[in-house]
């Protein structure tokens, strides 16, 4: 059997003690048999709680079918990425003609 995990050690035990304090006080009860009652029901609805807590998946060594496709994205981010993938290419030669264009201005010599 494999060890608890600390959540269900901590969902288990706080459902023992919280369970435990409103059964006492709800039925109000003295008598040594009432409380030995609430006592194993508390325990018993602790330790359903601590087994039903979803385990974490594990994914076994070559299995491919484990691994989750990730999800494609909408169509507006798509095409939002698309249009600021244009714009920075539609800067960046706009940056490279101006840069070129002046250097050629630079390198021919004034006439006279």
């Amino acid at each position: 059997m494999p060890r608890p995990t600390a959540a269900q050690l901590a969902y288990g035990s706080c459902t023992v003690i919280f369970s435990t304090l409103a059964m006492l006080l709800l039925s109000q009860t003295s008598s040594g048999l009432g409380i030995a009652v609430i006592t194993l029901s508390a325990l018993a609805l602790g330790l359903l709680v601590a087994v039903t807590v979803p385990l974490p998946k594990r994914v076994r060594s070559g299995s491919l079918a484990a691994v989750p496709a990730p999800a494609p994205a909408p169509v507006q981010e798509r095409v939002s990425a698309q249009r600021e993938t244009a714009s920075v290419s539609a800067s960046v030669s706009s940056v490279s003609s101006v840069s070129s264009a002046s250097v050629s201005a630079v390198r021919e010599p004034a006439g006279p």
